[in-house]
């Protein structure tokens, strides 16, 4: 039975909310380097295409917010956005206050290495070590790095559950959905940064972060994931030549169906679960459709006005080869999330659109 796994305070009667928001690491980046992740460093790459650097084809969009600064005041507006909506977020997490915290978010050859590649993994443990954000600012290049603000470190640890995570990932395997369990980390010490970010930005006024979260691993990088032992990596685009790329990424319908069966799972149980999908959308990084210098922006504000008007049950039948030109592989953690709050109602907290910050970032709630 699940009441066996009963935590102290938990709830008589299940309820479930749901929480979309993003993980990269702009938000928590100085406006002076915030570009450099990764904007200016594909601007001087010479493998950039000639059309790509003339301005004469940039979006007006591009144009304005890179400005005559270089995208400085850009770059405080993208972050008072995503960090509002962030707070926002934390305010409603607040008073929902549940009992446990479930979050989709992706690894990129973190904790998971050539040894294994799962699809999903449920990681089930009583207390887990959080990333030190400060030193794991994205490595760009010599004269480019980034520089992380001057901000009070988040805390070192975050509870867990080792029973629910494991009642959730037995509950998952009966019901059909092959999932992976583990109750350690397999080469971290630490949760990866998709992760140890999205507790990062709902503790930005660092008041601490209480709940416990069963992180929930999804393989969203599939074959375009950065394996060193494959070829030489570049940071700010996809490895180029593979002969035997990793294994594939879970087709969207298998995201959203097992985003589905976690919720009726926490249903009947007796939780109030915080069901939190953790990603932006297209990463200019992962789209050499604009020479890897910005994403797909168009192609998220057909997502967003989905998401808006009701619709994202159609992400359940997303192209998965139409998201991988995009870049959007990291979106599978909201259609985990989407199928998960199948049929709710959603209220956009804030949606950062960007074409120099890699990635536009966007903050719902589902109830």
């Amino acid at each position: 039975m699940f009441t066996k796994y009963v935590l102290t305070g938990g709830s008589t009667m299940a309820e479930i909310m749901g929480l979309g928001m993003f993980h990269g690491p702009h938000p928590g980046l100085t406006d002076e380097t915030m570009a450099n992740v990764y904007f200016k460093r594909v601007l001087q790459d010479p493998r950039t295409p000639a059309d790509v650097l003339d301005r004469a084809n940039w979006p007006q969009g591009l144009i304005e917010e890179w400005g005559a600064d270089e995208g400085v005041a850009a770059a405080r507006r993208h972050r008072e956005v995503a960090i509002d909506a962030c707070l926002q977020a934390r305010k409603a997490v607040d008073e929902f206050n549940p009992d446990i915290v479930v979050i989709f978010a992706d690894d990129q050859y973190e904790n998971f290495k050539e040894d294994v590649l799962p699809p999903f993994c449920v990681y089930a443990a009583d207390e887990f070590d959080l990333a030190d954000l400060a030193k794991g600012a994205p490595k760009v290049s010599s004269g480019l790095a980034p520089e992380p603000l001057p901000h009070p470190p988040l805390q070192p640890t975050v509870r867990g559950s080792k029973a629910i995570g494991t009642y959730l990932a037995n509950a998952l395997v009966r019901n059909d959905f092959d999932v992976a369990c583990a109750w350690k980390l397999h080469h971290m010490d630490h949760l990866g940064h998709a992760f140890s970010h999205s507790v990062d930005y709902l503790d930005w006024e660092r008041k601490g972060f209480p709940y416990p979260i069963i992180p929930f691993h999804v393989s969203c990088y599939g074959t375009n994931l950065k394996v060193p032992s494959l070829g030489p990596i570049t940071p700010g685009r996809l490895q180029d030549d593979v002969d035997i790329p990793p294994p594939d990424s879970p087709t969207p319908k298998r995201c959203y169906d097992i985003g589905r069966e976690v919720a009726q799972i926490l249903e009947a149980s007796p939780y109030r679960s915080l069901i939190i999908g953790s990603a932006s959308w297209s990463h200019a990084s992962l789209t050499p459709m604009h020479g890897y210098l910005w994403g797909d922006v168009e192609s998220d504000r057909v997502h967003l006005e989905e998401l808006r008007s009701g619709q994202f049950a159609k992400w359940r039948d997303m192209s998965a080869e139409q998201m991988q030109v995009s870049g959007q592989h990291e979106m599978r953690n909201w259609v985990a999330l989407a199928g998960a709050l199948e049929g709710r109602d959603v209220e956009v907290l804030g949606y950062a659109e960007t074409y120099v910050f890699n990635s536009s970032k966007c903050v719902a709630l589902f109830r």
